[in-house]
């Protein structure tokens, strides 16, 4: 499959041109993107949207595709999505879905779409505030890392993105997780080699995944650690998915230490880490919106729903639990 580490580049965004397979290319990026780095984008059509998850939809994407009729866009020209995770998933969809289907590849200008969100082939829309409900998975030709452009970014951004850089290392990478524990300071302000390494490390946690099992039939559950939970309470409270996902990882964790399941100083540990960087670990929001969200969630099958479980830190498991107690032992915690 093409989500080998090889097809992810660390590099300068303005050497793309070397990675662009078709002359014939169009560029999708957001106002914000194009007025920030313009400039640094490659010979090409620009098809512009606005920004924010609020513009994640259908209705956004057939704009696009009426966008990409008019430019008489057939099947050798090459989609390059360049923004954060609003875009790199807006135009993977896109172009994994026009004339079904023609190339892609991804500049993430934002810390979380560099770890997280460009990352591993799944491109979808929300529909009615439920996330990534309406999707495809398909991987893109590359994927150009530039950890230059994180220098612009407000502080905020770069917290949640190391949610998922936390969320990684929990999962899949231990020597990763004590990194972030003894050098938070440096990596919060962006220190070249730590930053790089972490990209590095934190990316290759979910290309190993991803390379297991493409098509989410298991093993890839295991990145959904933390989402189940954060996901019901950013569509509940509306806090940045980061955040809503820090407070869903160590509530998750939480939730099966009360049952046994993880050891209560791996929680402490988490919760700890994620607390260094200035992330919530807990936020106010009523019990039964949570499960009523749940039952709606893409990843429930039947009556069942597949969570990951920390097996210590840096290893992972999966555990297949009934709605009702899930959402017993989730009225038992609030």
């Amino acid at each position: 499959m093409e989500s080998d580490m090889s097809k992810i580049i660390l590099g300068p965004m303005d050497g793309v041109a070397k990675y662009l397979p078709s002359d014939s290319v169009v560029i999708i990026t957001d106002n914000n993107v194009r007025k920030y780095y313009g400039e640094k984008f490659p010979n090409a059509e620009i098809i512009e949207i606005e920004a924010g998850e609020e513009i994640k939809t259908l209705k956004t994407v057939e704009s696009i595709y009426q966008q990409l009729l008019s430019l008489e866009a057939d099947r050798s020209w090459f989609v390059l999505g360049i923004g954060g995770g609003v875009v790199t998933d807006i135009a993977g969809f896109v172009a994994s879905t026009y004339m079904r289907g023609i190339e892609f590849g991804f500049i993430p200008t934002t810390f979380l779409a560099q770890v997280d969100a460009s990352i591993g082939g799944k491109n979808g829309v929300n529909l009615r505030g439920y996330k990534n409900i309406i999707g495809t998975i398909r991987q893109p030709k590359f994927i150009l890392c530039d950890t230059g452009l994180l220098k612009t970014l407000p502080k905020n951004e770069i917290k949640n993105g190391f949610v998922e850089v936390i969320k990684h290392a929990a999962i899949g990478n231990a020597k990763l997780f004590s990194l972030l524990e003894k050098n938070h300071e440096t990596a919060l302000l962006l220190d070249d080699n730590i930053i790089k390494k972490i990209v590095h490390d934190s990316i290759k946690v979910k290309t190993t995944i991803v390379k297991k099992d493409e098509t989410e039939k298991l093993e890839r559950m295991k990145l959904n650690f933390g989402h189940t939970i954060g996901h019901a309470i950013e569509k509940i409270t509306h806090v940045p998915h980061g955040e809503a996902i820090a407070v869903g990882m160590v509530a998750e964790c939480k939730l099966f230490s009360s049952m046994g399941l993880v050891k209560s100083e791996d929680t402490g540990r988490l919760e700890n880490l994620i607390k260094l960087y200035g992330l919530p670990t807990a936020i106010r929001c009523m019990k039964s919106d949570i499960a009523e969200t749940i039952r709606k969630d893409k990843k429930r099958r039947n009556n069942n729903v597949i969570l990951p479980v920390l097996n210590g830190i840096g290893k992972c498991r999966l555990v297949d639990i009934e709605l009702n107690k899930l959402e017993a032992a989730i009225n038992d915690m609030c």
